[in-house]
């Protein structure tokens, strides 16, 4: 072996501030990173798959759920994850994309605000102690789900969410040539 890049992190056992189920759509990965930043999420568990939260609240097959569930499950157990950010995105293939709702990016979101609950409750059901987030990524930000509708998530809105605790240091990364 041959060591062709260098970083110095931390090597010990650590706690996650969550576990993130998302998807692979690198269109949505910089929101994705600087949501959770903004979020001080910085010991994060990634769960990425092709449709997010989709492989929960309506999965291709009875594979996926357990797949997912059972990454939830090892976060919780290696990691104490108590948190759980799950995410779906617009214009996302495993649905589709937007031409499934005809461009109709309203009904686009109410599909996506279902999706999310569904794969909330299912997480909650399986893991009662968890605290489960839903939230919409478009590409314009990210939204966060509720019961009656998807609302726009501004880094400085004092509804988002805020890690009960603040981040302990991170290691630091750096590249040598």
């Amino acid at each position: 072996m041959r060591k062709v890049f260098e970083f110095d992190s931390p090597s010990g056992q650590y706690l996650a501030d969550a576990a993130v189920l998302c998807c692979f759509d690198h269109r949505i990965s910089l929101a994705v990173r600087e949501f959770l930043k903004q979020q001080k999420i910085a010991r994060v568990d990634m769960i990425v798959v092709a449709g997010g939260a989709k492989t929960l609240a309506s999965p291709r097959n009875d594979f996926e759920q357990d797949f997912i569930l059972e990454q939830v499950r090892m976060s919780i157990r290696l990691h104490g994850t108590k948190r759980v950010l799950v995410m779906s995105h617009s214009d996302c293939a495993t649905y589709g994309g937007l031409a499934h709702f005809n461009g109709d990016r309203d009904a686009e979101a109410e599909h996506h605000r279902a999706e999310l609950l569904r794969a909330r409750d299912l997480l909650m059901t399986n893991f009662p102690n968890i605290l489960v987030e839903p939230y919409f990524v478009k590409f314009d930000g990210v939204w966060q789900v509720n019961e009656s509708g998807v609302l726009p998530m501004a880094i400085d809105d004092p509804r988002v969410m805020r890690s009960l605790e603040p981040p302990k240091q991170a290691g630091k990364y750096s590249r040598k040539r």
